[in-house]
């Protein structure tokens, strides 16, 4: 590769001879301009403005042009005059890790070689010191008239070189940002983070120009006579506002992946599960704790149980003693209008039916009470009969 630049790398007092040489290239296809009436070509000349004569390019100098538009000269021997040390000299001026440089400030690309036997010494020594280290050099030089900023880390077995903007190039990003604020939701995040992840894994040497190799076809076609390649069909418009986001992450995960040779429903599936929100489980509450009773409401408790128990048993003899009661009264009713016997005789008859399906004890106090019953009716049917008059008790003599 040919040299662009001879010098030295300054390395405190190590002086190192170096060659500069591209580390890279343009392969886009260029074009000429022609006279689209006859295909002449067109060509700039470069002809001077006081005289109107074309000059050659041995008689074109450099210039600084004024405020007020009028050019000053300046030549060859006034730049190399300039008391410059990294005219011919990349002075290295500190080592700091490779995060600490914005990527915004790399410019062009160019390697490193050593100029001769006696280099490569002090060459190695460099590129094996910046390998142990893992930093990258920054340094100072000059390069087509005017002093620039460089860093030099290690490609492989080479010493590299990339130019540098300085600092005060490099342009404040205000009013790029959306200015309107926006919320993404976990799920978007997801969706987002395995996009990233399926695109992401992909040999970056086998990406190629794929707009250079359709004009390298379309030029070698209409070189044969033809007329060209044809038309490619429109793609779907996709330029306008993403409605649904969600289903655009999901589609992109499952082209993706079925790009890279995955099942559609598998890459579906993945993407469909992804997308699922997280939803939290909650926790069964807990019962709370009684205390435990203190004995007064124990024994009330047991309390009420036995009065509702004996409530319960007590229930059918209650039932039997107001039918009882009711059979008594029909005894003394009817022993009134037919006279004390008949009343007394079926308030027993009643006494004894009844006494039949109820306990003993309440069937005597159902006996008890028809047999008064029946004496109170007794005694009132013999109030409602006439007083007999009293027969004159004789005097004795």
């Amino acid at each position: 590769m040919r040299s662009i630049w001879n010098g030295a790398i300054s390395f405190g007092l190590v002086s190192i001879p170096i060659k500069l040489v591209n580390a890279t290239e343009s392969r886009s296809v260029s074009f000429r301009q022609i006279h689209t009436e006859d295909g002449g070509r067109i060509r700039y000349r470069k002809v001077c403005e006081l005289d109107g004569e074309e000059v050659s390019p041995a008689e074109i100098g450099k210039a600084y042009e004024d405020a007020d538009g009028s050019m000053i000269p300046i030549t060859d021997e006034d730049l190399a005059a300039l008391p410059l040390p990294t005219a011919k000299t990349i002075e290295i001026v500190a080592f700091v890790p490779a995060g600490e440089i914005d990527p915004l400030q790399m410019d062009a690309a160019y390697y490193l070689s050593a100029n001769g036997v006696p280099a490569a010494k002090p060459y190695t020594l460099l590129r094996e010191a910046l390998k142990r280290s893992d930093k990258v050099a920054v340094a100072k030089y000059a390069l087509r008239g005017r002093e620039r900023l460089g860093m030099l880390r290690v490609v492989d077995d080479v010493i590299a070189m990339h130019g540098l903007l300085w600092p005060d190039e490099i342009r404040a990003p205000e009013g790029v940002a959306p200015e309107t604020p926006v919320t993404v939701r976990e799920a978007e995040l997801d969706l987002a983070d395995a996009l990233m992840a399926t695109l992401g894994e992909v040999d970056i040497t086998g990406l190629h120009d794929d707009y250079r190799e359709a004009v390298e076809e379309m030029i070698a076609a209409k070189a044969e006579g033809g007329a060209g390649l044809a038309p490619a069909e429109p793609e779907a418009a996709g330029g306008g506002q993403v409605i649904d986001l969600m289903a655009a992450l999901e589609s992109s995960v499952r082209a993706a992946k079925e790009a890279r040779g995955e099942p559609a429903a598998e890459a579906a599936t993945e993407a469909a599960t992804e997308a699922v929100a997280e939803v939290t489980e909650l926790k069964p509450r807990k019962k709370a704790a009684r205390a435990p009773a203190s004995p007064k409401e124990t024994g009330a408790k047991k309390s009420t149980a036995r009065t509702a128990a004996k409530r319960t048993a007590a229930a059918p003899a209650r039932k039997s003693t107001a039918k009882t009661a009711r059979t008594a009264r029909t005894a003394g009713a009817a022993g009134a209008a037919s006279g004390g016997a008949a009343a007394k005789s079926t308030a027993k008859g009643a006494a004894k039916s009844t006494a039949k399906g109820a306990v003993k004890s309440t069937a005597k106090t159902a006996a008890k009470t028809a047999a008064s019953g029946a004496a109170t009716k007794k005694r009132t049917a013999k109030a409602a009969q006439p007083a007999k008059k009293a027969a004159p008790r004789k005097r004795s003599a």
